[in-house]
């Protein structure tokens, strides 16, 4: 784990990486956000979407219903490689995964939030009387990759898991510097070889 977390200070020590992050808190429903680090074997990830685009809503839960829908999303987003799927040839195991829901109030810095695109879902939870903010999925990975030089490619089988979600924004750290990419429901392949 102790490798993880410098991976991650990696990613946040590049400023495009570090934008990236700070403007989450203003983020677009449909639209999640993947930071990958990778230092010879290890991978580092780092994952955050709305909550509109995993489970459907954004308001606190509080039904049975709801609350199921939330257990299943975030065991779904525990299993890294079925959502990420690498390049077979490059042999990665997950190490730790760790996901969880965050809430406005336990987000910093999320006063930007009500200015995000597609915004419908707040009035319907407002005329609920229920006001207690958005919500969004953060989750990180530790992986080691058995032969990282093979990992040229990730299939994102992440929009099959979850029909909200539209596109993913993904910063790249690697020893060669960083790279942006967006991976789509139409397109959810990753070349990293390009």
């Amino acid at each position: 784990m102790k490798n993880a977390l410098s991976l991650f200070a990696l990613i946040a020590a590049f400023p495009a990486v570090a934008e990236e992050t700070r403007q989450l808190d203003a983020h677009e429903h449909g639209v999640g956000t993947l930071n990958i680090a990778i230092d010879g074997a290890e991978v580092a990830m780092e994952f955050h979407a709305p909550g509109a685009d995993i489970v459907g809503f954004e308001y606190e839960a509080s039904s049975a219903v709801d609350l199921a829908a939330i257990e299943t999303a975030l065991a779904a987003l525990n299993a890294p490689l079925e959502l990420f799927a690498m390049s077979p040839a490059a042999g990665c195991v997950v190490n730790n995964a760790r996901a969880e829901l965050e809430t406005e109030g336990e987000q910093e810095d999320h006063d930007d939030h009500d200015d995000h695109e597609d915004h419908d879902d707040h009035e319907d939870h407002e005329d609920r009387g229920d006001d207690a903010g958005h919500t969004e999925f953060h989750a990180e990975y530790a992986l080691s990759c058995s032969s990282a030089d093979a990992l040229n490619e990730i299939t994102f089988r992440y929009f099959d898991a979850f029909p909200n979600a539209e596109e993913v924004e993904v910063q790249l750290v690697t020893s060669n510097g960083a790279q942006a990419f967006e991976v789509t429901r139409a397109a959810p392949v990753l070349d990293l070889d390009r």
